[in-house]
């Protein structure tokens, strides 16, 4: 399995090697830091919502017994202890729990995360770079619980889902403004998995120029850019008022074409296993696009 290391102890007796209880288990995170158990995780902490549904995943989901506030996944126990938000976490509560394994992502309270380090918990950080990457991520949390056949299993299928969202072959491609919030106005980048997403369902995002993941933008820098569809990411994928905005300015491709589109946000704004059911939305809407552009003037 790609990037993980298993090394079983001098001396241990026969039958530990098969329970893999004193089996020492190291894997890199996607920082690069090497995440090394003396056994395999038991109890787990995800400090946040995607890592929660990434360890459950892995067949780790059992094993959670702390989260972060926002996890939505309906197949996630209902009655985790929470820990706090993305913005501030109970740290005494969190060492209170006895993790053997905290989950966390770059953009969780960096700081505090780094204290749990310095008391000696073992964290993973989870920020995958490519579609690919959120499998991989999945395939190491496995290896960190001892639960390798089902993440292998869970990784399997996202990439079957990925394959099968993704159109065989584009004849046309679709200018994209991706919309985030409207006040203020975000959207993706470059370097962003929806970007990637986008580009593989057919779509040029506008801002792909821009190398900040998620950054702000102007009225008149999307009207100047003449996206041909604008695609709104909303919680369960409800139509948000502030998307028919647009239609002040008739003159956009978009809403001459009546392409403001909406897709599922809890989906496909995190980097986990359900981002390959945010894809497939993504690539409808693609397809949708196609069909009813008319050429730009």
């Amino acid at each position: 399995m790609a990037g993980t290391l298993i090394v079983i102890g001098t001396g241990l007796a026969l039958g530990a090697f098969a329970s893999g209880v004193y089996a020492q288990v190291s894997v890199r995170d996607d920082t690069g830091y090497e995440v090394r158990l003396p056994a395999h995780a038991r109890r787990i902490v995800t400090l946040a919502p995607h890592a929660a549904e990434l360890a459950h995943a892995a067949g780790a989901g059992g094993r959670i017994v702390g989260t972060v506030s926002g996890a939505s996944d309906p197949s996630l126990p209902r009655d985790l202890v929470v820990v706090g938000d993305v913005h501030a976490l109970d740290l005494e509560r969190i060492v209170s729990l006895k993790p053997d394994l905290i989950v966390s992502w770059p953009y969780t309270t960096p700081a505090q995360v780094a204290k749990l380090r310095e008391r000696g918990l073992p964290v993973f950080i989870t920020d995958p770079r490519t579609i690919d990457g959120i499998a991989i991520n999945i395939e190491r949390l496995g290896t960190l619980a001892g639960t390798p056949d089902a993440a292998a299993k869970s990784a399997a299928q996202f990439r079957a889902q990925i394959a099968q969202a993704i159109p065989p072959s584009i004849d046309r491609r679709v200018r994209v403004f991706y919309q985030i919030w409207n006040t203020p106005l975000f959207t993706i980048g470059a370097d962003h998995l929806i970007t990637q997403a986008l580009t593989a369902c057919g779509g040029d995002n506008v801002f792909a120029s821009i190398a900040i993941p998620a950054p702000q933008v102007s009225v008149e820098a999307v009207i100047a850019a003449r996206p041909e569809a604008i695609i709104a990411g909303t919680d369960g994928a409800k139509r948000p008022v502030w998307l028919e905005d647009w239609s002040k300015w008739p003159g956009l491709p978009a809403v001459r074409d009546r392409l403001l589109l909406v897709v599922d946000a809890d989906r496909l704004h995190r980097p986990g296993p359900r981002f390959a059911e945010g894809v497939g939305q993504l690539c409808d809407a693609m397809a949708r696009a196609r069909t009813t552009k008319r050429p730009d003037r």
